[in-house]
């Protein structure tokens, strides 16, 4: 069978061939930097000028950052493909557009963007920030900060403005939710094989069990 939907996931390797900085690795950001300081409004609310630092930092490397062979060949592969196409990535770089690619959709937001915390709009931004800075809608200063924060949950709230550390579930609803549903229906065949007497119970099938059908999932420089 010839899959006629992609979705293809990239972190943060793929951009560090690019120059940026990952955030788990070694030597990452998150060496470097508490993530409840720079990442969470808690944090924000406490030292607003180290969180405009940290992301005005961050702006300025993407924007002298180019994209790579790799993000060039993921554009080719969605300009050659005749089928439904998504490529998900949980980098919030804007890497991937500049290469040519359409169809992205950013798990954890964009670091261009940012989003006014009195009238909630959110605008492209390419220039620092600092706690004085006023938003271009309502006009009102102190308010402009990185459009998402992180929560440490697996999985994804009711919060539009959350994101998530962690992304096993938030790639399992990019797939239509099929893992947590065969991991469902596994669960159920276990308990009523075990709960009645005589042959098994034959095993559900249907869209369920037919995932692959769906969407091929996969992981390009993922690692972080």
């Amino acid at each position: 069978m010839r899959f006629r939907s992609i979705v293809i996931l990239t972190g943060a390797g793929i951009s560090a061939e690019s120059g940026l900085g990952t955030f788990r690795d070694r030597d990452g950001l998150w060496t470097k930097y508490d993530l409840n300081d720079v990442a969470t409004p808690e944090g924000f609310a406490r030292n607003p000028v180290l969180v405009h630092d940290f992301y005005n930092a961050r702006r300025q490397n993407l924007i002298e950052a180019v994209p790579n062979a790799a993000h060039a060949a993921l554009a080719g592969l969605e300009r050659g493909w005749d089928g439904d196409f998504l490529l998900v990535t949980q980098n919030v770089d804007d890497l991937h557009e500049r290469a040519g690619s359409e169809k992205v959709l950013h798990m954890h937001g964009e670091l261009l963007k940012v989003r006014c915390g009195t009238c909630g709009s959110i605008a492209v931004h390419r220039d620092s920030l600092d706690p004085d800075s006023r938003c271009g809608a309502c006009c009102t200063a102190g308010r402009m900060r990185p459009p998402r924060w992180v929560v440490r949950v697996m999985g994804i709230g009711p919060d539009p403005e959350a994101s998530v550390e962690g992304t096993t579930d938030l790639l399992d609803q990019a797939c239509g939710g099929a893992r947590g549903r065969r991991r469902r229906r596994r669960r159920l065949n276990r308990r009523a094989s075990g709960a009645m007497a005589g042959p098994r119970r034959p095993r559900a099938s249907g869209p369920a069990g037919r995932a692959g059908g769906v969407v091929a999932a996969m992981a390009v420089h993922s690692a972080q």
